[in-house]
C-alpha cells in the first residue's frame, strides 16, 4: 500500500469533513475530479478509509459522565479473555475496550449519563462479570482533547 502526499492531503480533508463531496476534495487539492474519485475508491477498497461515521455530541445526548476502567481478570488465559471480550462486545456502555500490557488487563471507555448510572452499570453488569477479578475506575473531569484525527 502506498501513500503519497496527494493521498495524505485526501485524508486529512475527510478527516476533518466526511460530507466533503468529491468536487469538495478536487478544488480543495487542486486536481480534477476523476483521479480523486480514484483515490477515494483505491483508499476505501484498500481497507485505509475503513467507514463514514458521525460524531455525535455526548453531552447534547444526556451522557455526561466518561469513566475509564482498568480491568484485570481472574486468570491471563486465551479463554478468558476470549470469554470477557465477548461479553464486553455485549455492554453498548463500553465505546473502548483495549487489551493492555503492564499491571491490568484490559482498558475501558465507558460513557454514561451520570454516577448512578455508572454505580447500576459497576454493580450489575461489570463486576458480575465471572472473568473480572479487580475493577479501577476514573472519572473524566474536563477533556482536554477529544479528536478521531489521525496525524498523516
Amino acid at each position: 500500500m502506498n501513500i503519497d502526499e496527494t493521498d495524505k492531503k485526501i485524508l486529512r480533508l475527510l478527516q476533518e469533513n466526511a460530507h466533503f463531496t468529491l468536487k469538495d476534495i478536487s478544488n480543495q487539492i487542486n486536481l480534477s475530479l476523476t483521479p480523486v474519485h480514484d483515490r477515494v475508491k483505491r483508499l476505501e477498497k484498500d481497507g485505509i478509509i475503513e467507514k463514514y461515521v458521525s460524531i455525535l455530541n455526548k453531552k447534547k445526548l444526556g451522557m455526561h459522565l466518561t469513566v475509564y476502567c482498568q480491568i484485570t481478570l481472574i486468570k491471563q488465559t486465551i479463554d478468558i479473555s476470549e470469554a470477557f471480550n465477548q461479553a464486553i462486545l455485549n455492554l453498548p456502555e463500553v465505546v473502548e475496550c483495549n487489551f493492555v500490557s503492564g499491571n491490568f488487563d484490559y482498558m475501558l471507555k465507558i460513557v454514561l449519563p451520570d454516577m448512578e448510572s455508572y454505580h447500576n452499570f459497576h454493580q450489575k453488569k461489570l463486576s458480575v462479570l465471572s472473568e473480572v477479578s479487580l475493577i479501577n475506575s476514573f472519572f473524566i473531569i474536563s477533556e482536554v482533547k477529544g479528536t478521531t484525527v489521525l496525524p498523516i
